[in-house]
């Protein structure tokens, strides 16, 4: 017997925990036990779960991918064009998710906070506490905690700034040392990722249990209500990600690159529809590979260092989605945040992208630590993964766009050109 994909699983148990929040209200119980309790009890040991393996996980990750890229020509001139491209573009996005999500605020309802709406829980007063002692006075406090003074103190606050910038260093420092000691400490860091990522998978497992107690339990408090602020995430985002494909890269494509863009979509429509179908940038690497080099006209070289490479440490698509995430849950409690906090959003953000771009849930872990960097609660994120599955489809679209978009770039910038020049 097939089994059931685990979207797929995480829609029955939305569908399941709608259904059970309709016919029931927060007082009912079981044989004396409180059903709101319950999933409140589920819920919390599937995000506590997810908190578990971000420490790790976030180490393994940055360490082994940028170990990986200066163990190669990655770090000659093709290699800081890409690198400097790459972060600029995740700049861009985040800053279109950040503005959109600041004009639409979909964490607003009515002129209100939609926290009761939406069934959070944590005191707005508590809550405020932890992101204006972790905010600073201001940007200064931020670049100073770039550099901890006690990687493993950071981790254990929650301060990981310092631990995602020491990784960095580590990483790539280890290509830095005698071979056979980089080697081996290289098959360390993959190792420690393989791991951590089969300990992700076996968390994510239990991902339709989690979804469906962290829903009815909102279901079971405030009814249906709390899908009105879910739809105005989910537009914001779909919005956001629709300006960043379709005015931001062409901006580059023009300008930048000085080709037509629409050739560009025409050549890579097989490979982005295949991206939509499977959520997967990496499942969809080697077609896309094809399109640029086949079809767009870039040459191998710049093909087979600049994909590999995006489809590791570049993830427009996610990026964005991240920051309209965290500053979706801070609008739902009622919190305006300031400089600082938006510039350690976009800073996580961006900094994130490098390491857990290609892991599985790679967005679900990324918003977890965003979260707890700016100290928000992750409660909401239950009722995210409610709408993720599609906007995961749309967003890895968007990634593999860019990455393209990207190749064709620095095949321009080096001189190339047979790029786009013939109808696609």
């Amino acid at each position: 017997m097939p089994r059931i994909k685990l979207h797929w699983q995480i829609l029955i148990a939305l569908a399941l925990a709608i259904g059970v929040g309709l016919v029931a209200d927060k007082d009912t119980s079981l044989l004396g036990v409180s059903l709101f309790e319950v999933c409140s009890f589920v819920g919390a040991l599937f995000l506590r779960g997810l908190k578990m393996v971000i420490v790790p996980l976030i180490m393994a990750s940055i360490i082994a991918s940028i170990g990986a890229v200066g163990g190669t020509q990655g770090l000659g001139r093709l290699g800081v064009k890409t690198g400097a491209y790459y972060m600029l573009s995740s700049l861009v996005a985040i800053l279109i998710g950040l503005a959109a999500v600041t004009l639409v605020a979909p964490g607003i309802v009515d002129g209100q906070p939609a926290k009761e709406a939406i069934g959070l829980s944590e005191d707005t007063g508590d809550v405020a506490k932890k992101v204006e002692g972790r905010s600073g006075k201001d940007v200064v406090e931020v670049f100073l905690r770039l550099v901890p003074a006690n990687i493993v103190s950071d981790a254990a606050a929650g301060e990981m700034l310092g631990l995602i910038f020491f990784a960095l260093l580590f990483g790539y420092f280890m290509t830095r040392i005698g071979e056979e000691q980089s080697k081996v400490l290289l098959n360390f860091w993959v190792g420690v990722q393989d791991v951590m990522l089969k300990i992700t998978d076996f968390v994510l497992k239990f991902a339709p249990l989690g979804v469906f107690g962290l829903v009815a339990k909102v279901v079971l408090s405030t009814g249906l209500a709390a899908f009105v602020p879910l739809l105005s995430f989910f537009f914001t985002v779909l919005g956001a990600l629709a300006f960043h494909a379709f005015v931001a890269i062409p901006i580059a494509l023009v300008f930048v690159a000085r080709v037509n863009p629409i050739r560009h979509y025409r050549a890579m429509a097989p490979a982005l529809l295949m991206a939509f179908s499977t959520a997967s940038s990496s499942a969809t690497l080697p077609l896309t590979m094809d399109r640029v080099e086949n079809d767009v006209g870039v040459s191998k070289r710049v093909t087979s260092f600049t994909l590999p490479l995006g489809a590791t440490v570049n993830m427009d698509g996610t990026a964005l989605y991240e920051c309209v995430a965290a500053m979706f849950i801070a609008q739902a409690y009622g919190l305006t945040l300031g400089f600082t906090e938006m510039f350690m959003i976009v800073a996580v953000a961006l900094l994130t992208s490098i390491g857990v771009a290609g892991i599985p849930a790679a967005s679900l872990v990324a918003i977890t630590l965003i979260l707890t960097t700016i100290g928000l609660p992750v409660e909401a994120i239950g009722l995210i993964l409610a709408v993720d599955r599609v906007l995961d489809m749309c967003r890895t679209s968007v990634n593999v766009l860019s990455d393209a978009t990207a190749a064709v770039v620095i095949a321009r910038s080096e001189g190339e050109t047979d790029v786009l020049v013939a109808p696609a």
